[in-house]
């Protein structure tokens, strides 16, 4: 059996813990950021975790992770 490929955009987008969870940034950090509340800044610095529905998806794109 060939080995799977990883995904290259997603492995620039989501971070796997040692325990497994897979963390990803808010998008939408750029555009418009000066109107944006402070309190919507702070949870641009964050990592959150992904929904639990996307978990299967995002794993089938990164393999190995």
């Amino acid at each position: 059996m060939p080995k799977l490929k990883t995904h290259k955009g997603a492995k620039s987008r989501f971070h796997i813990t040692g325990s497994g969870k897979i963390l990803r940034m808010k998008g939408h950090r750029s555009h418009l950021r000066r109107k944006k509340p402070s309190r919507v800044h702070r949870l641009f610095h964050q990592k959150h975790e992904v929904s639990p529905s996307d978990v299967k998806k995002i794993q089938s794109l990164l393999p190995y992770s």
